[in-house]
């Protein structure tokens, strides 16, 4: 046991982000959430199948006792990337700083992912994991599961601006000008909006939207472009380049998701 603790406090270390520096009180109670999102890099789909079954049986039962839910865990939709994305909500920025700790002292858990931690140096059971930590938008602080249907597609777009004005300039179109409110108009209905406080490329702002299925994406983003006042937010001026670069993927849940 001495010996997985060990590996499973090393493993730990690179699942979450490195410790912050200590904050106010106010800073560690926001009311609005911290998103962790993570991408898993796996060099198979059967090292696909092993972390699901990690997540599944071992990590998403000890962040849900440790607070934290729901925890989505997604697959790409198309199948070609075996990869897996995590989303773990905060409800504090103590949460986020103290998470691989309290993991690695759970003994339910290193018990349930012996598999994992077990696994040796030269067949790990993922390749590497990245990390962003973002902050829920003023217009929607709370994660919500808008669909729980079988065939329910997720869709997650990230937001790259040319600097930090037009990136506050985005983050404004959404919480006060209008966007998010015709986003919801055209049938969208949203998982979490965050803007990334630490991240690889930066600034940028991602999103999540959930639909039943494909044909009611294609329904919704048509409404969504047709719509009379995107057509008109969309030219103002103060608008205009806020965006330098968009990513696009398109997930369905893996094993376990609660999202």
């Amino acid at each position: 046991m001495k010996r997985r603790q060990f590996v499973a406090a090393s493993l730990l270390a690179g699942l979450t982000p490195a410790a912050f520096p200590a904050s106010s009180p106010a800073a560690e109670k926001p009311t609005k959430e911290l998103y962790e999102l993570r991408f898993f890099k796996l060099a198979s789909p059967e090292k696909a199948a092993v972390m699901e079954d990690f997540f599944q049986q071992a990590a998403i039962p000890v962040w849900n006792r440790l607070g934290i839910g729901p925890v989505g865990v997604f697959k790409m939709l198309d199948g070609k990337d075996p990869g897996l994305y995590v989303l773990l909500p905060h409800k504090s920025l103590e949460s986020v700083v103290t998470l691989s700790a309290k993991m690695a002292a759970d003994r339910a858990f290193l018990q349930a992912g012996a598999a994992v931690f077990d696994a040796p140096p030269k067949d790990p059971a993922y390749l590497r994991m990245q990390s962003t930590l973002l902050l829920a938008f003023d217009g929607m602080p709370k994660l919500e599961v808008p669909t729980t249907k079988e065939t329910r597609i997720l869709q997650l777009r990230i937001y790259e601006s040319p600097g930090l004005r037009m990136a506050r300039r985005k983050l404004e179109m959404f919480n006060t000008a209008g966007e998010m409110a015709i986003f919801r108009r055209a049938g969208m209905a949203a998982v979490f909006f965050g803007e990334a406080i630490i991240s690889d490329r930066m600034p940028h702002l991602t999103y999540m939207l959930g639909f039943d299925d494909q044909a009611a994406l294609d329904k919704a983003w048509a409404a969504f472009k047709a719509d009379p006042e995107w057509l008109k937010l969309k030219t103002r001026p103060e608008f205009v380049d806020t965006v330098s670069n968009i990513t696009n993927i398109l997930l369905r849940p893996a094993k376990g998701s609660q999202i």
